[in-house]
């Protein structure tokens, strides 16, 4: 009996053997694979950096802890676009012509990388460098620096909320405005807080063309929660092209003294000084590109007309206001302010504002906005409340505080 049992204990063993040795394979191929899966994921990041970060004339520590790189101007990435490549920055524009005597008493702010002394040489463009981990806050490689897409800005059911002032019915070539600089609160990563001037045309659908530019808090896109000026632009709804500020090929910068992407300062108080930002969008007449301006007259750059269908002709609606980012990641409607964080009915030094609103009309004349309507997505959240006066023109003060006894 027990001779004919050890072929079958030994073929038991074997078995045994066998099994542990699968197991530890698979282990072994389990823990290989991860790390394989990870280092594919950073050898695509180090690529996109390697894309993006250009070679740099001189480095630039900014006390908020960006690094500004100055790029020679015919190296920026915006000359990786092939319908861009082999171009070099074009000489500035015609300003649009204005009649207006607006009075522009407020202090304007400017940007912390300047607070150094330092400036990028002449022949250089000032570029934010990204990070690792500014590509790793994002949900993929592909998606960095891009908004989510989404058909329409005034849905509902998008998760994003606005207190805009738009004109729409013309013609429109371009769009100025001054806004003042808040740091609202930013409750979750994935949200951010925004205060810009869109220049739009084509439908809400896959084929919407948008310009933007503001001042922006996000956690995901900038790892903090400093307001920076910030642009955009889209030529298809968001879906496929487009970025915020230089991390695509497309918007040439030409100013070496503006940094997009970088930390505004200084920024308004509650109930104590005040500091905006001017902010002028034109379509050139002769080249037909959209030119871009911040401050008492400096031109940042443009977005070439080559970039998009729609907008290379004319713009077909203006908006200036506020965004939000309503994730309701706890169930309930987000705590991210909109401008100060205050409603638009407690006025100067305590809500956000728009001031001077105008438009470019077909002449190359700014002029003041007509027929300016007042929209809130969610007015017990954020609210809008406008008029007109000799100092200010056109103006609306916006914002509020999310959840709250008013927005549960």
């Amino acid at each position: 009996m027990a001779s004919s049992n050890v072929p079958i204990i030994t073929f038991f063993v074997g078995f045994l053997l066998l099994a542990s040795c699968s197991l530890a394979s698979q282990a072994k191929n389990s823990t290989e694979f991860k790390p394989a899966k990870e280092l594919l994921k950073l050898r695509r990041i180090r690529a996109h950096l390697k894309k993006i970060n250009k070679p740099s004339l001189k480095t630039i520590q900014s006390p908020d802890g960006d690094i500004i790189d100055c790029v020679a101007s015919h190296l920026q990435p915006a000359f990786d676009h092939p319908k861009l490549r082999g171009q070099r920055p074009l000489d500035p524009p015609e300003r649009p012509k204005s009649n207006e005597s607006i009075t522009e008493e407020m202090v304007e702010s400017l940007q912390m990388w300047r607070d150094s002394g330092e400036f990028c040489p002449e022949g250089s463009v000032p570029v934010r460098r990204t990070t690792e981990d500014d590509i790793l806050r994002a949900s993929s490689v592909r998606r960095f620096g891009r908004k989510l897409a989404r058909v329409r800005r005034d849905s509902s059911g998008s998760g994003h909320e606005h207190a805009v002032g738009y004109v729409s019915g013309n013609q429109y070539y371009g769009a100025k405005a001054s806004l003042n600089i808040w740091a609202p609160r930013v409750t979750t990563p994935s949200e951010f807080s925004l205060s810009q001037i869109w220049v739009i045309s084509g439908s809400f659908g896959g084929d919407l063309n948008t310009i933007e530019a503001g001042w922006q808090v996000s956690p995901q896109l900038y790892g903090d929660n400093l307001p920076r000026f910030f642009t955009y632009w889209t030529s298809d709804a968001y879906r496929e092209t487009g970025c915020y500020n230089l991390l695509c090929s497309g918007f040439v910068q030409t100013n070496n003294k503006i940094a997009i992407g970088a930390a505004i300062s200084p920024r308004s108080r509650f109930n104590g000084g005040q500091f905006d930002i001017s902010l002028l969008i034109w379509k050139d007449p002769k080249h037909g590109h959209w030119w871009l301006e911040f401050g008492s007259g400096l031109l940042v750059g443009y977005w070439p007309s080559s970039l998009f269908n729609h907008l290379a002709k004319h713009a077909s609606m203006v908006q200036f206001g506020g965004e939000i980012v309503n994730s309701r990641s706890s169930g309930v409607h987000t705590s991210t302010q909109m401008g100060s964080g205050h409603f638009a009915n407690e006025g100067f030094r305590r809500a956000a504002y728009f001031r001077n609103l105008q438009v470019v009309d077909w002449d190359n004349n700014l002029i003041p906005c007509s027929n300016l309507k007042l929209l809130a997505d969610h007015s017990s959240c954020y609210s809008i409340q406008g008029g007109v006066n000799r100092v200010w023109g056109n103006y609306f003060y916006y914002g509020g505080p999310g959840r709250c006894m008013r927005c549960p």
